[in-house]
């Protein structure tokens, strides 16, 4: 049973308040902290450890120490937490379950258990390495050919600039495009990618004056994004882990920014990385818009997980 907001809290002595908040670590997706409003104050939260809890029933919390103890307990710094209706936690649901209220979670900076994070990481590619063993040569070959065949490099339409209603800032568009994987039929999946109409500040701080340029499996020319070019297009994969991201005003933060919910990475507008675990910037697609303001990109695709960019697709 987990702890449950707006429950009754008691210490080994006497009743100290009750729940307010829970505090989820973000890669468990467990609660790790429990917010306990002091009785008698409307201000004073504290934030205990759920190692500390010694009992859960359905209407009280048990704490293992006394009330003097309970004193010695930070009070919550709510400017460190994001909650979960800004962040939209993927699968949270599926493994949390008190009832209705604010759930909190750490901004990724205040993330201290990095042993932990090694731990999942190392584990995730231990798996991995054991699934792949019992593959014979011939079935990897041909499971793995589709990544050998040369990139796709048609222009895909997506949608108006007519949509993007204001400068530096990120708006979605959709498509649909054709893809075969090994021995898997055709399928018509639903891709993504994020325009910015870009300031001549933001267009800097992306290309840097320089040319974007992008090549084939041959290392042919195939397009030049230009930076006086006044849109850019961003993939629709965060390069962390290849998860979906959003276009998201945070409480904590001055301007909307570009935030993958799966494991918070932040991103400002020009794609560069604020905070998180992600190697590299968004990537950069290549982009032109006709003189009806139809917009078209390359569906590029690079290697999640690491710094340089390395094309997949």
């Amino acid at each position: 049973m987990q702890p449950k907001l707006a429950a009754k809290v008691r210490c080994s002595d006497k009743e100290i308040g009750e729940i307010t908040k829970v505090i989820v670590d973000p890669l468990s997706l467990q609660v790790s902290y429990v917010v306990i409003r002091q009785l008698g104050t409307d201000q004073i939260e504290r934030q205990v450890p759920i190692s500390e809890v010694q009992e859960i029933s359905e209407k009280e919390v048990r704490l293992r120490g006394s009330s003097e103890e309970f004193g010695r307990f930070p009070t919550l710094d709510r400017g460190q937490y994001v909650t979960t209706k800004e962040i939209e936690i993927a699968h949270l649901e599926d493994h949390l379950h008190v009832e209705p209220g604010e759930v909190l979670v750490p901004l990724p900076g205040l993330e201290q258990d990095v042993p932990r994070r090694t731990f999942f990481t190392n584990m995730t590619h231990a798996i991995g390495m054991l699934i792949a063993l019992p593959l014979v040569f011939p079935v990897l070959k041909y499971v793995m050919k589709p990544m050998y065949a040369p990139f796709d490099n048609q222009w895909f339409p997506v949608g108006n600039v007519r949509k993007i209603k204001k400068e530096d800032t990120g708006v979605q568009f959709k498509f649909k495009r054709k893809f075969k994987e090994a021995f898997m039929p055709v399928q018509n999946i639903e891709k993504n990618v994020w325009v910015v109409k870009a300031s001549p500040e933001l267009s800097k701080s992306v290309y840097d004056g320089k040319e974007k340029k992008f090549y084939d499996h041959k290392g042919d020319l195939v397009w030049v994004n230009k930076p006086n070019f006044p849109y850019i297009a961003y993939s629709g994969k965060c390069p962390h882990l290849g998860c979906g991201y959003k276009w998201r005003k945070i409480r904590k933060l001055p301007e909307p920014i570009f935030l993958c919910p799966c494991h918070l990475s932040f991103y400002d507008a020009a794609g560069k990385v604020l905070d998180g675990p992600a190697p590299r910037p968004l990537d950069v697609l290549p982009i032109q818009v006709n003189s009806a303001g139809e917009i078209k990109v390359i569906d590029v695709e690079y290697k999640a997980g690491v710094k340089q960019q390395v094309r997949v697709l």
